[in-house]
C-alpha cells in the first residue's frame, strides 16, 4: 500500500512539473511572439555571442571542420563564419517560441518560397516524395511552413533522452502537422509513408559510420553519411528533390526546393551496372556533393559545432 501510494505521488508530482514547464513555455512562447521581429534576433545574436565568445561551447570543435573546409580563408574569416553560425543558431532558438502560434496566414509574414513547381511535379509521380536536407538556417520553421501550407510531411529525426524535453520539442512542432519518425528501424515507416503519398524529410548532413553509414568525401576529406535516403530511394523509386531553409539581411526565410535528382547508376569498367552496394554508395556521395554546394553557398548558417569529420571506422 505504502508502495503505491509512493509511486502515485510520484506520478503526481512529475504530472505537476509537467504542467508547470507546459505553462511556462507557453508564456515564454507568447512573450517571443509579441516581440518585434527586431528584438528577437537582438537575442539570438546575443545568444549566439555568449555561446561562441564567452562559455565557448564547441568552438574548437567548429573552427577545426572551417579550417577543413576553407583551409585558403584566414583564421579571423573563419572565427567571423563560426560566430555568424552560432548566431543564427541563437536566432532559431528564440523562433523556436513562435511555434504555438504559428497559423498557415502567418506563412508569407515569415517566409519566400522558390521552387514549389519542383515538390510538385515530384508528387505529380504519385510515389510520395523524398527530400535531402540538412541543418542550415532554420529547417524546423521551413518544415512547419510547408506544414501549414497543407504538405503532408514526415521528418526523420532522433529522440531526446530526456522526456519532457523530448515532448516539449516534438510537441510544438507536431502541432502543425509534421510527423517524425525515429531512424532506428525506420525503413517500414517511411515506405508506408510514402505509399500515403507523404513528403519524407532526410538530414543527410551530419556523421554516420558503419553499418549504416558509407565512405564519403565532404569538403575533400574522407567522412560517413548515412545511407538511409539512397537505399529508399532505390528501393521505393520514389523521387527526389533538395529542400533548405536560409534567412535573409533583414531577418526573414527563403525555402528552396531543388528540382529531382536523378539516380545514377555505376557502370564498371566492363560496362556493365554495378552491383546495388555500389549505386547506394555512389548516391549517397551525389547527395552529399549537394549539401556541400549548399553550405558553400550559405557557409555562416551551417551548423558547424557537429563533428561532422570523424574516422570512418
Amino acid at each position: 500500500m505504502k508502495s503505491f501510494l509512493g509511486h502515485s505521488q510520484n506520478l503526481n508530482a512529475k504530472t505537476l512539473v509537467l504542467r508547470a514547464v507546459s505553462s511556462a513555455g507557453r508564456a515564454v512562447s507568447f512573450l517571443f511572439a509579441v516581440l518585434p521581429a527586431r528584438v528577437r534576433l537582438f537575442i539570438g545574436d546575443v545568444i549566439g555571442v555568449l555561446w561562441f565568445d564567452v562559455f565557448r561551447i564547441r568552438r574548437k570543435v567548429a573552427l577545426e571542420n572551417l579550417k577543413i573546409a576553407f583551409p585558403e580563408k584566414s583564421e579571423h574569416d573563419r572565427i567571423v563564419i563560426a560566430r555568424n553560425s552560432l548566431r543564427s543558431l541563437g536566432r532559431c532558438l528564440t523562433e523556436f517560441f513562435l511555434f504555438p502560434f504559428f497559423k498557415r496566414s502567418d506563412v508569407p509574414k515569415y517566409f519566400t518560397i522558390h521552387g514549389l513547381e519542383n515538390l510538385e511535379a515530384a508528387r505529380a509521380k504519385d510515389r510520395g516524395v523524398l527530400v535531402l536536407g540538412l541543418h542550415l538556417g532554420n529547417g524546423d520553421f521551413g518544415i512547419a511552413a510547408l506544414s501549414r501550407l497543407g504538405y503532408e510531411i514526415s521528418l526523420i529525426s532522433k529522440n531526446f533522452k530526456t522526456k519532457w524535453l523530448n515532448d516539449l520539442w516534438f510537441g510544438m512542432r507536431a502541432q502543425h502537422g509534421t510527423q517524425f519518425i525515429a531512424p532506428e528501424k525506420s525503413s517500414f515507416q517511411i515506405l508506408r509513408a510514402l505509399k500515403g503519398k507523404r513528403t519524407i524529410f532526410f538530414v543527410l548532413d551530419q556523421y554516420m559510420g558503419p553499418p549504416v553509414g558509407c565512405r564519403t568525401m565532404f569538403f575533400g576529406k574522407e567522412t560517413g553519411t548515412a545511407m538511409g535516403l539512397a537505399l529508399i530511394a532505390q528501393r521505393s523509386e520514389s523521387p527526389v528533390v533538395t529542400a533548405y531553409t536560409f534567412r535573409e539581411a533583414d531577418g526573414r526565410h527563403v525555402i528552396v526546393i531543388g528540382p529531382e535528382i536523378p539516380w545514377q547508376s555505376s557502370v564498371t569498367s566492363l560496362g556493365q551496372v554495378a552491383r546495388d552496394e555500389e549505386n547506394i554508395t555512389t548516391m549517397t556521395q551525389v547527395y552529399t556533393d549537394k549539401l556541400e554546394e549548399i553550405v558553400r553557398r550559405f557557409p555562416d548558417q551551417w551548423m558547424w559545432i557537429h563533428r561532422r569529420w570523424k574516422n570512418f571506422g
